[in-house]
């Protein structure tokens, strides 16, 4: 069995004043195996959020259903770790107490959130800074709070939406590094979303390509690239060759909406 199933699922939206219904997502299936760093690419509007946010149970499926160790998805659970582009974070809360906030909500004791907590500060670079308030930190710390929050909470699958795009280049090349060595000791199952066809060969295992609007994936892809995984791969024949096929891809569907 698949540690995530996705099985037919499609997203309408309801039409607005005598408007059209929006189709978002064509009913689309993915099997996505225990350990997997899945990235979904396409382009912008096709519903790769969407699909993340159905996973997540922060949006239902018009039709079909996702399956997590074989029990149906209906709504948010702990069992689902979800990092969006936005920080999301308490403003109000330190680094510290927003890290441990998902173990406080399921009433872990106290000592047991603390110890998470700084375990998982200084497995993300935020050691020193766990009595920090968000507003102290750059873009890409807050990111990093929210990446420890969702792995602090031990989820059974990690989502994230873009989760690098309001960083620049550098922040955003040095965060791909930190996540990957995090999926490379602790094997979570990922699904991450991107537009960044880079990003996505660097992180994944697999990337699952989708067409333009209504979204459904038309390209599911293995990267066979060596781990630890270092950034100078990217340089490589095989990454380069491979990044060569997805901008193709993604250009396909780009030029269709064109015409």
């Amino acid at each position: 069995m698949s540690k995530l199933s996705i099985e037919g699922v499609g997203k309408l939206f309801p039409a607005r004043r005598g408007a059209q219904p929006t189709r978002a997502l064509t009913p689309t299936s993915l099997a996505i195996a225990d350990n997997d760093f899945i990235t979904i690419l396409g382009p912008s509007g096709c519903g790769k959020s969407t699909l993340l946010r159905v996973v997540a149970g922060l949006e239902t499926a018009s039709e079909g259903r996702v399956l997590l160790d074989g029990a149906p998805v209906t709504g948010p659970g702990a069992d689902r770790g979800m990092v969006f582009q936005s920080y999301t974070l308490f403003p109000w809360l330190t680094i510290e107490d927003n890290i441990a906030f998902g173990l406080r909500e399921r009433g872990a004791p106290e000592a047991e959130r603390r110890d998470a907590a700084r375990r998982w500060a200084e497995r993300v670079g935020l050691k020193g800074f766990e009595r920090h308030y968000p507003r102290q930190l750059s873009g890409g710390m807050q990111q990093r709070t929210a990446i420890a929050r969702a792995l602090a909470n031990d989820p059974k699958i990690l989502l994230l939406d873009e989760p690098f795009g309001a960083l620049d280049n550098q922040t955003r090349a040095l965060m791909q590094e930190m996540l990957l060595g995090i999926w490379e000791r602790e094997r979570k199952t990922v699904i991450f979303v991107t537009h960044d066809v880079e990003e996505a060969i660097f992180m994944a295992s697999r990337v699952v390509v989708m067409t333009a609007r209504p979204g459904r994936i038309k390209a599911d892809i293995a990267v066979n690239l060596p781990h630890p995984r270092p950034y100078t791969i990217k340089t490589s024949a095989d990454f380069v060759a491979l990044k060569e096929r997805l901008v193709e891809e993604i250009r396909a569907e780009v030029v269709g909406l064109a015409h």
